[in-house]
């Protein structure tokens, strides 16, 4: 009886050991997920949707590494942001100090003394990556570069780029200066919300002091803008350390990504696997729009501000990343303001959300800034605002 039950034991061990052999076998052949690694020559690689900061390809995003003259993509958006806030004007004028104009590697050859527009200056850092002219509107903004430094640090906190710290304004050879390709990537996207900028970053060829004895011609260096249709930024760099580095924006129809790569071993390899990246978005993915560029939003409420209601339009375009062939059937949306704001609303504070649902099930959220600063409300404009509505006036 006991010899009985150990075979029949023996028997359904070996029964369960048969009947999942076939299933490791077929768990043993099952081919990996696939790898997309489009830019293999690159040290780090991303490519980035723009509208909603969705990662499409990665390759060791958030190694840290020096950044060369992509950091000036920092610089003009601090540029950019001071130029919305009313601190500065495109056509300004700017002192280059000596500082400034002894600035090797890339420059315009700026000089001591030597005024230039913040226009003229954006075009001379957009196009031609100039170092002098990069030091010169830090100086311009910040007091020092070393004051715009503080500035560039604190900004990449407030956009999440874990991975980057900044030493100077242009790129230079520093220590201490690195950042990532996703870090890039998240300051291009937010470069982008300006969409200004590639009035300058998407130009091939322009001139400074046209009209001066001296022009100077400039060309793009990011030659992907001439070749590559819908190619109109952002920035290249190079350093012997930093190797071949370039951070592309490009669009096709209301679809706009955005390709970085690092460490790249020459300009052709450089240029390549960018196309490769943009040629593998476009052919793959598109875009369902919510807003355009300039549609409203609506209004939001601030108690107790100078401006009791505040409207609101889109700065850049809103929309949902879809694979090719997927359904964008019941996709809608949803502007939500914060409840109880309060003054004051500093520009760019958060107020509320555009969430995009399909069905009941939200695809993606959308934050929304403030479009300007909001002061608190001096008890006159108080006391009016309340005995009209006392009164029922409008």
């Amino acid at each position: 009886m006991k010899w009985t039950r150990c075979l029949t034991l023996f028997l359904a061990i070996q029964l369960l050991a048969w009947t999942a052999l076939p299933a490791a076998l077929a768990e043993e052949k099952k081919p990996a997920a696939p790898q997309v690694d489009l830019a293999p020559n690159a040290q780090s690689a991303v490519l980035l949707d723009v509208d909603t900061g969705t990662i499409i390809l990665d390759k060791n995003k958030d190694a840290k590494l020096p950044p060369a003259s992509i950091t000036k993509i920092m610089t003009m958006l601090l540029i950019m942001e001071a130029l919305d806030q009313g601190k500065i004007k495109m056509d300004e004028k700017v002192r280059t100090s000596e500082y400034a104009a002894s600035m090797g590697g890339s420059q315009i050859f700026l000089e001591p003394g030597e005024e230039m527009t913040v226009q003229d200056m954006l075009k001379g850092i957009a196009m031609a990556s100039g170092n002098d002219a990069s030091v010169a509107m830090a100086e311009k903004l910040a007091g020092s570069e070393e004051a715009f430094v503080q500035m560039m640090n604190e900004r990449a906190k407030q956009l999440g780029m874990n991975n980057t710290h900044f030493a100077n304004a242009n790129g230079l050879p520093a220590d201490n200066h690195y950042s990532s390709a996703y870090d890039i990537a998240l300051m291009s996207k937010e470069l982008l919300k300006h969409e200004e900028i590639t009035q300058f970053t998407g130009l091939y060829q322009d001139y400074l002091r046209k009209d001066s004895p001296k022009p100077f011609w400039l060309v793009n260096t990011n030659k992907l803008v001439r070749f590559y249709p819908g190619v109109d930024g952002l920035k290249t760099g190079y350093t012997s350390e930093a190797k071949f580095c370039l951070s592309a924006t490009a669009r096709k129809d209301n679809f706009r990504v955005i390709a970085v790569v690092m460490g790249e071993p020459d300009t052709k390899t450089r240029n390549a696997e960018v196309t490769k990246l943009f040629d593998y978005a476009f052919s793959q993915y598109t875009n369902y729009p919510i807003y355009k560029a300039g549609d409203s939003l609506g209004s939001f409420t601030v108690s107790k501000g100078e401006q009791a209601s505040v409207p609101l339009v889109a700065k850049h375009q809103y929309s949902v990343l879809l694979k090719k062939g997927d359904a964008a059937a019941g996709i809608r949306h949803e502007v939500q303001f914060n409840p109880g704001l309060k003054a004051p609303v500093a520009y760019g504070q958060n107020i509320g959300k555009i969430v995009v649902y399909q069905g009941d099930r939200v695809l993606t959220e959308f934050p929304l800034e403030s479009p300007v600063e909001v002061k608190k409300a001096g008890w006159w404009t108080l006391t009016k605002r309340t005995a009209k509505k006392l009164l029922f006036i409008d």
